[in-house]
């Protein structure tokens, strides 16, 4: 991040002013002075609300040695303009509780409660994706799976150390992340900010000796953990639905575990497609089934063979739906309320061979008669006749989009000139 230095001194005095030290004092009397002062003017005791903020304000930017190089050189307007990172303060409350901590170490017993209410903070879900068949939604199914997790060390009891005792990180001033600035040119400065080497960046910015660090989980508070979970999918359930295990998310110290999260991803079928709670298949005719009737299995979801089949004398045209009703898919919440199924028809025209005189004649006896010509002999015989050919479609425009390419093509290129001979 760049920042550009201010074109004049700004009030470099007003934060050591507010917590009553002098511009030399030294971060451990730093600490002393904000300890007395917060405690007096906290909002939870009688205090000002304003004065416990500009403490906590002028204690953020003090106690870290970056942002209080600049403070000390181009005052609060350098932090204002993003030199530091400085331009938005954190909440006083926040900075208090990471000061004093919670419990015995807070000086009100028990955490800043802003209210009574606990000020933990929530951990991260975890999603994972579930692919499901359109069986598992139609039947329901339970699925069992195992995964890996971070939970409380239960030797340190998530202190990370054998004695319980850790200190703040110095390096980082316990935020877990340590701020490097450079001079690019006459006031141009280049901002970077990366973790802390000294506390890895943990989340609570503490360091712990190495000589105390839990042998369990050598300082880390948390340990790998496996924890097979039980997944009921419910029948009627749809695609991108959730299904929630609360508070076994990852674990760790003074935190509220987050849950985790199944995202059900419904796979293709092959036969039958889902449209809410209806279901829809494809079924192809001959021309004869269409004509004189047919009947046919079809194997369901639940494994149950339906046989569907038409009325007597009905036709089926090309394109065609009809509907088995109450053999959809179950409903969410109400498995015993079921959409329809819906069937679509397709009818397949013989593909060749020809029909006798005899046989034609057979077929319009039982057909609807042709239509009459529009036209008396006298005109029929005044047309020009015509020869129908077979042809595949979609080949023959891809000729022809071939040919028009190249006569653009040729176009583009402008006509031959030749040369004269002499």
């Amino acid at each position: 991040m760049f920042g550009r230095m201010p074109s004049r001194k700004s009030d470099n005095s007003k934060y050591y002013d507010i917590l009553g030290v002098s511009k030399n004092v030294s971060q451990e009397d730093l600490k002393k002075a904000y300890r007395k002062a917060a405690i007096k003017n906290h909002p939870d005791k009688g205090g000002d609300p304003e004065k416990f903020k500009e403490l906590a304000q002028a204690y953020e930017v003090l106690s870290d040695p970056e942002k209080r190089e600049i403070y000390d050189q181009y005052g609060e307007e350098a932090l204002k303009e993003g030199m530091g990172g400085g331009g938005a303060s954190h909440n006083p409350f926040d900075i208090f509780e990471s000061f004093f901590g919670s419990g015995a170490g807070n000086p009100f017993g028990g955490g800043s409660s802003r209210g009574g209410r606990s000020r933990q903070r929530r951990g991260e879900d975890v999603v994972h994706p579930l692919k499901v068949s359109l069986e598992d939604l139609y039947n329901g199914t339970s699925k069992k799976l195992s995964l890996s997790r971070n939970v409380i060390c239960s030797k340190c009891k998530g202190q990370g150390s054998k004695s319980g005792a850790s200190s703040r990180c110095a390096g980082c001033q316990g935020s877990g992340m340590k701020v490097s600035i450079r001079q690019l040119g006459p006031g141009m400065i280049q901002q970077m900010q990366q973790v802390c080497p000294e506390c890895r960046g943990s989340g609570s910015g503490e360091t712990i000796s190495e000589r105390d660090k839990c042998t369990q989980c050598k300082g880390n508070k948390v340990v790998q953990d496996k924890k097979v979970l039980e997944v009921h999918v419910e029948k009627g359930m749809t695609h991108g639905q959730k299904i929630t295990f609360q508070g076994e998310a990852d674990e760790a110290p003074d935190t509220i575990t987050g849950d985790i999260v199944f995202v059900l991803q419904l796979k293709d079928h092959p036969k039958f497609k889902r449209k809410g709670d209806d279901l829809f298949v494809e079924h192809s005719l001959t021309l004869t089934e269409a004509l004189c009737g047919f009947q046919f299995p079809l194997t369901h979801l639940d494994g149950r063979q339906l046989l569907i089949k038409s009325n007597p004398g009905e036709i089926v045209k090309p394109g065609q739906f009809k509907a088995v009703h109450d053999e959809g898919m179950p409903q969410y919440g109400r498995p015993f309320m079921r959409g329809s199924l819906y069937i679509h028809f397709s009818v397949d025209f013989p593909e060749s061979g020809s029909l006798s005189l005899e046989q034609c004649k057979l077929l319009e006896s039982v057909l609807p008669p042709r239509p009459p010509s529009q036209l008396t002999d006298m005109e029929l015989d005044e047309c020009e006749e015509t020869t129908l050919h077979d042809v595949n479609i979609e080949d023959e425009m891809r000729r022809k989009q071939q040919q028009e390419a190249y006569e653009e093509d040729e176009e583009a290129s402008g006509p031959r000139v030749q040369c004269a001979q002499q």
